[in-house]
């Protein structure tokens, strides 16, 4: 019998210098609609917005986009939960993007770097290295993450006190902890996405 395969990613938050990254763990028969879950909870996102994959083809090389289908966007949406990763991510090095959240344009990179045989007893997904906080949610996006760096890390800004205040107290853009991720159920996820339709 074929063990499991694990793919490693590396998430890598787009126009944001120093990075934020995150390199997680999850079995390579996981649907994008579970990849995206696990992404959301190794950022640190709260999953409120909407989200969407953007992939090519393995043969055609055509783009495809994955995620909830929705009508009012004019466009075919791959629905998330019955898509592998395996489909469109087949070999090492494959990259995908992934928006989130489409009034701050979150957009990530997505990289396969390894596939790895299963461990026998660990948990996947499994967050296992990365870099900095993720940006607060509705914050702006990249330009306006800057921005509320600048005020909140000068005592003289003139919205010093007020993005503190909306941010709620202090926040640490270096602070990460792996070991802190905690993964929440993507089937649970998707039974509530479902019956909002």
């Amino acid at each position: 019998m074929k063990s499991e395969q694990i793919y490693q990613f590396k998430i890598t938050l787009k126009d944001i210098k120093p990075p934020i990254w995150r390199r997680i763990l999850i079995p390579a028969n996981s649907t994008f609609w579970e990849l995206h879950v696990a992404i959301q909870d190794a950022m640190g996102w709260t999953d409120t917005h909407l989200h969407e994959f953007e992939v090519k083809g393995p043969d055609s090389g055509d783009t495809h986009r994955i995620g909830i289908p929705d009508d009012e966007f004019g466009r075919e949406t791959l629905p998330g939960w019955k898509v592998k990763t395996a489909k469109y991510c087949p070999t090492i090095g494959t990259s995908v993007d992934y928006m989130y959240d489409f009034g701050d344009g979150w957009e990530h990179k997505i990289k396969l770097e390894k596939i790895l045989p299963r461990e026998e007893g660990a948990d996947y997904p499994d967050c296992i290295a990365g870099e900095r906080a993720c940006p607060p949610e509705d914050c702006g996006g990249p330009d306006e993450y800057v921005e509320l760096l600048e005020a909140i890390s000068d005592e003289n800004h003139e919205e010093h006190e007020e993005m503190l205040e909306w941010l709620g107290g202090g926040f640490d853009p270096e602070a990460f902890d792996p070991n802190a991720v905690t993964f929440t159920d993507a089937e649970e996820r998707l039974k509530f996405i479902l019956e909002d339709e």
